[in-house]
């Protein structure tokens, strides 16, 4: 029997593929109170995020990290309430966000301090609403439903050309991909041993024992081709 494979490694939870914490420089999110207003101290880097963060002095004097706005700068004052008005950076809860607008950073919970569209570049679009829902688009096309008591940044996470500039270096990728817990390089499981891997092995490179894998399997048996959809049988026409 071989070892693990390495999504079924990754799957354990372990140091090795974890994302390191000292690479995080805060955890962003919403204070617990329901309004106030705070300015822009600073922008920073975040090694382990995609997007960077805005540092946050509140008017009670406490400071905290937000997901920085596309257009975001130092010294701008940014309003949390449902009385706020709709710009750039500004916190409020989507029963008072009108339909068609720009948001991120969007709790499933109240108060739950933002789960959703949080990667630089991405936002998601108030659909519509729906006594006390509101429809959502998200990124990847898909509609959600959440109550409109959870609240959302208004506008467009900042960072979203962040593709566009090439590794250049193998170096840096590296570094990039392990803040992040992923991995730069991808093998082949049919390029390795039999002991690594379920396609390993044998006198040349291919795949020896069947690779459709479920579609509702466990992440670890995720192992090559996922199996194909079932399609439905078109009803044959009766010739007259």
């Amino acid at each position: 029997m071989g070892r693990r494979i390495i999504p079924q490694r990754r799957g354990k939870g372990s140091s090795t593929y974890r994302s390191p914490s000292h690479r995080h420089l805060a955890k962003p999110g919403y204070p617990s109170t329901q309004e106030t207003t705070g300015h822009i101290i600073d922008l920073h880097h975040a090694p382990g995020r995609t997007a960077p963060l805005a540092e946050v002095e509140f008017e009670n004097g406490e400071t905290s990290f937000v997901i920085a706005p596309l257009g975001l700068q130092v010294g701008q004052e940014i309003d949390i309430g449902p009385d706020s008005s709709i710009e750039k950076g500004n916190v409020l809860p989507m029963s008072k966000i009108p339909v068609g607008t720009y948001v991120y950073n969007i709790e499933l919970e109240p108060l739950d301090g933002g789960k959703l569209v949080k990667a630089a570049g991405e936002y998601a679009v108030i659909v519509s609403k729906e006594g006390n829902k509101t429809i959502l688009r998200l990124p990847s096309d898909q509609f959600k439903r959440v109550d409109s008591r959870c609240r959302a940044t208004i506008g467009i996470v900042a960072g979203g050309g962040r593709t566009e500039k090439p590794f250049a270096k193998a170096g840096n990728k590296f570094h990039t991909f392990k803040s992040r817990a992923k991995r730069p390089k991808k093998v082949r499981g049919i390029a390795m041993n039999a002991i690594d891997h379920p396609h390993g092995g044998g006198d040349h490179q291919h795949v020896g024992v069947p690779s459709s894998v479920s579609a509702n399997a466990s992440p670890g048996r995720k192992v090559g081709r996922l199996s194909s959809k079932k399609k439905k049988k078109k009803e044959k026409k009766e010739r007259r």
